[in-house]
């Protein structure tokens, strides 16, 4: 396990997850990550974008969808 490390929150509210973090995670450039608050803790995951023609079901396809359009609107 890494061991703990403090970061500063930019005046814009940003932060940048430390290198090796990423490099655990897999975290790339353009790469989409979900953030869930937890009992007052926030958790950072990479969102897997499945392989074409794999089955995921509607739900996720809708969740996938949404987010997609929520990041290029940011784009405008």
């Amino acid at each position: 396990m890494v061991e703990e490390i403090i970061l500063k929150v930019t005046r814009k509210g940003q932060i940048t997850i430390p290198r090796q973090y990423r490099d655990i995670l897999g975290i790339k450039e353009g790469d989409l990550v979900c953030m869930q608050l937890n009992d007052n803790k926030v958790i950072i995951s990479k969102i897997g974008i499945p392989e074409p023609g794999q089955p995921i079901g509607e739900k996720k396809f809708k969740e996938i969808i949404g987010q997609l359009e929520e990041e290029r609107s940011r784009w405008l």
